[in-house]
């Protein structure tokens, strides 16, 4: 990994160097300050006084800098404008394409700009976060408190880019204009559907997203699964990729994500009464259900490992634990073994196989289509969750073949063993294993990794324009001794540090403040989901003598949700509001579902549970994109490969809270079913207030 110096210098636009962030000079007050306060030199508070000033300094010959190039880019714009109007009396087909070209040329100046906005934002949130990690201070939440709230707000101007949609329009309505010479000239604004797109257009929208965080549906769904995406990868990195793609084994790998949800949530509906029919509580399904999610804790890691080596092979292994979990779950009945039964689904969750399919769409997908694989990750996890419960309504039937029983608790056991021989033989015949990394290829890919994990947080620092040899080769050793500085101390930007980590100790040792708030946040969500769920059977029989149909029409209709609620999240609240809004009042929500699910006083009614439900799954839907976006961008781009990466942690965050969700359940059996609703919630309810208490403690720092 280049150093963080060096980055720059090989990036920045040259005619601009002066204009930068002096990355360079805050930290060397940065160590200077840590040399100053060890010896009782300086005191803490003039610290932060004196490097607040400094940053205030840097922001503000950075916001001028933008606006000047602002007014350069309207002055071109007005007088394209002039020449634009002159032209719609007169036209003139070389003239037109004349007038494109003008106008491509200042959509590739505010490129440049863009890009020039993003290195300052980046070196800002870098020597903040250096700063918080040298001292211990929380700076970098008054900072942002106090300066981007203010209504003079020079801050907001570096991270928002305050005016650029303005140029942005006007190149994009002149072009769809120019291009539509011929016709009737229809606004961009009148008919978005009917403009023409140029690329030009395109690369400037790309790069104001990735500024603002802005999104799409299917970028907002893709960031459901938490999976490493290169921002900058090497050319020979990528041309691997495009070698190792295979499009029937990715669609293998999708087909794997579907039928494992689906083994998950069949036996929702009909865990409690098969749990009855063996001699237990119906509570019991708590453990029935969460035996798999106990399994897959510790199946996440040996799955995540074997990845390294292969892609076919644990798949293979999947598909074989989980035709045998499925057998022995149907088997039970007939055995008349609650053991055999619970055996049966830790086998299945033994076979979880999610960490492969992920670590195969983030090694083996080219990047223009990662987005898109990594949507149809999410599509086949939320139609599996969905068509899970929809199935069990298909099984009300009782027969038996020989010896062995095919009634509705069974016949989801047997229904996947079947589906998952059937999987297993297609996966023998097509799937391709992909090449696989050599040592030499696979350091610089590591090295280059701009993965969506902490995408922002790797970009350089500056140097004054010199005009002199002398004063350049002193100004170079100066970079020289930065670099090392960078290599020995600064932990993001050493070649070492950015190895994958090796053990759950050194990835949690990564964890920052932010990032453990992000998991604790996506573990309240995915247990109050859990509580939800796997609860539902035992809590509607009691209260509405619901059969087992009703409880799966109502989970496939709880299922059948996710995407409709991702179009409009995706497509219009995720470009209103800011991604931490958008979290903040969706924990809110979801604490004020579990509040109308309880029981109190008045006679518990199917409107009542019914619309809780709805409130709480739909908002924890919600948090679940906009957590993992946030997750993605506060966490240590060390964790972005290797064993123990980013998505090996959030799926063990969410399985461990699945885990002891359905522990709560059954325990709380033991008070009764009357009892079961209220002491379930309560946990929930505790869980998602303290959630909501410390985003707003770190709600600074996810600006």
């Amino acid at each position: 990994m280049v150093a963080f110096g060096k980055k720059l210098k090989e990036t920045q636009i040259q005619e601009w160097q002066g204009y930068y962030i002096n990355y360079k000079l805050l930290k060397k007050k940065v160590n200077r300050y840590t040399q100053q306060i060890q010896v009782g030199a300086e005191n803490r508070l003039n610290v932060l006084k004196d490097f607040a000033r400094m940053l205030d300094d840097q922001i503000e010959k950075i916001v001028l800098f933008l606006l000047e190039q602002q007014g350069a880019l309207a002055s071109r714009l007005s007088d394209l404008g002039e020449h634009h109007d002159a032209l719609s009396q007169h036209q003139d087909g070389s003239r037109i394409s004349e007038l494109q070209e003008a106008y491509r040329a200042v959509g590739h100046d505010l490129l440049r700009l863009l890009f020039f906005v993003e290195m300052n934002a980046t070196g800002l949130r870098k020597i903040l976060k250096k700063f918080d990690k040298r001292f211990g201070y929380r700076f970098t939440d008054y900072y942002v408190k106090t300066r981007a709230n203010h209504p003079y707000s020079q801050l907001r101007q570096v991270f928002k880019h305050v005016g650029i949609g303005a140029v942005v329009g006007a190149i994009s309505r002149n072009l769809a204009e120019l291009q539509d010479h011929q016709g009737s000239y229809i606004s961009i604004y009148d008919q978005p559907a009917l403009s023409h797109p140029d690329p030009v257009v395109d690369s400037i929208k790309a790069a104001v997203n990735r500024l603002s965080h802005s999104t799409n549906f299917l970028e907002f769904l893709g960031k459901h699964a938490f999976i490493m995406q290169e921002e900058l990868p090497s050319p020979s990195g990528e041309q691997d990729v495009e070698q190792r793609y295979h499009f029937t084994s990715l669609l293998l790998n999708l087909v794997n994500t579907f039928l494992y949800m689906v083994n998950t949530y069949v036996i929702v509906p009909t865990a409690d009464n098969y749990s009855l029919s063996l001699g237990a509580a119906a509570t019991v399904c708590g453990v029935i259900i969460g035996s798999m999610a106990v399994a897959q804790v510790f199946s996440s890691v040996y799955f995540s490992a074997w990845s390294n080596r292969s892609y076919l092979k644990p798949l293979v292994f999947s598909s074989i634990v989980l035709l045998v979990g499925n057998t022995l779950y149907a088997m039970a009945y007939d055995l008349n073994s609650i053991a055999v039964l619970l055996i049966g689904r830790l086998f299945c969750g033994l076979g979880s196989a999610r960490a492969v399919n992920r670590r195969y769409i983030s090694d083996c997908v080219p990047l223009k289509l990662r987005m898109q694989a990594s949507a149809g990750f999410v599509s086949a996890s939320a139609l599996g969750m969905a068509c899970g419960p929809a199935l069990a309504c298909l099984f009300q039937t009782n027969f038996k073949i020989y010896k062995l029983t095919f009634n509705e608790d069974t016949l989801p056991g047997w229904v996947m063993a079947l589906l998952w021989l059937v999987y297993l033989l297609w996966l023998w015949i097509s799937f391709r294993e992909p090449l696989l990394e050599t040592k030499e290829n696979l350091v610089p890919q590591e090295a280059n990794a701009g993965l969506l994990i902490n995408c922002t947080v790797d970009n350089g620092s500056t140097r004054p324009l010199l005009l002199n040899s002398e004063a350049k080769q002193k100004d170079e050793n100066d970079d020289q001794e930065l670099d090392n500085d960078d290599h020995d101390e600064d932990d993001e930007d050493s070649k070492i540090t950015h190895r994958p980590v090796t053990s759950i100790m050194s990835a949690y040792q990564l964890l920052t403040p932010s990032v453990k708030v992000q998991l604790f946040v996506y573990f309240m969500l995915k247990y109050a989901m859990e509580i939800l769920l796997a609860e539902s059977s035992v809590i509607t029989e009691h209260y509405f003598i619901w059969s087992t149909s009703r409880v799966a029409i109502f989970l496939a209709c709880l299922g059948l949700t996710v995407l409709p609620v991702n179009i409009i999240v995706g497509n219009y609240i995720s470009n209103i509001f800011e991604e931490r809004q958008v979290l903040l009042a969706s924990e809110i929500v979801v604490c004020i579902g579990i509040l109308l699910s309880f029981h109190i006083l008045v006679p518990y009614s199917v409107p009542q549970y019914v619309g809780s439900a709805l409130i709480t799954f739909v908002a924890a839907e919600v948090l679940e994109g906009v957590n993992l976006s946030l997750l993605s961008r506060v966490m240590s781009s060390r964790l972005s490969r290797g064993t123990y990466n980013g998505g090996l942690l959030s799926t063990e965050a969410g399985t461990l809270a699945r885990v002891i969700a359905d522990g709560t359940i059954t325990i709380s059996g033991y008070l009764g079913e009357s009892r079961l609703l209220n002491v379930t919630l309560l946990p929930s309810l505790f869980i998602c207030i303290s959630s909501i208490v410390a985003t707003c403690i770190t709600y600074n720092a996810l600006y």
